[in-house]
């Protein structure tokens, strides 16, 4: 450390933070993954993409999907089903898990932009939802039909309609992260 940059308790708190919610999410690796012949398996983990981005905000919710990103190409078995390694990053669905850090730092934005200063609870819950919705369906979809149109060689139509089958499940998770943001 220099005299330019003090290791302050704010600082240590952000690293904290940024660690806890990389490691939240290779928790949430551990609920067992859904396997759909889309080669994109359901996973718990986009839930915890959604909660850093809206609970973090933009700049740590980005660093800490960054952090777990590189803990998985070095290898780690972090991702649902015990999957990890540069490996991860060719398969299918890599257009959806390459732009993790990109979604929650888009999750972050809208949090903040529509949560205002002092936001009730019931505005930081609409807040977190939309937030939910537009970085982690929206952003995170878009990707990953990019993912599916290039790696998994099918048309733009059958990718568009190949990731309907996770939105369901996805607007619940854009529920529950705005209860526990609540």
């Amino acid at each position: 450390m220099n005299a330019t940059t003090p290791f302050t308790t704010a600082r240590a708190h952000r690293i904290a933070l940024v660690a806890l919610f990389a490691a939240l999410l290779a928790a949430m690796g551990m609920i067992p993954k859904i396997d759909l012949p889309l080669g994109v398996p359901i996973t718990a983990q986009t839930m915890g993409v959604m909660l850093a981005g809206c609970m973090l905000g933009a700049s740590l919710g980005f660093q800490s999907m960054l952090l777990f990103m590189v803990a998985v190409a070095l290898g780690l078995p972090l991702l649902s089903g015990g999957r990890g390694g540069i490996g991860v990053f060719f398969l299918p669905s890599a257009g959806y898990l390459v732009i993790w850090p990109v979604a929650a730092m888009v999750c972050g934005m809208v949090m903040r932009a529509l949560s205002g200063g002092n936001a009730s609870p019931k505005r930081l819950a609409m807040a977190a939802f939309v937030a939910s919705v537009i970085g982690g369906i929206v952003v995170m979809h878009a990707s990953g039909v990019v993912g599916l149109v290039l790696i998994a060689k099918l048309t733009w139509t059958q990718a568009f309609m190949g990731t309907l089958v996770f939105v369901p499940g996805d607007l619940i998770k854009c529920v529950l992260t705005a209860l526990i943001v609540h």
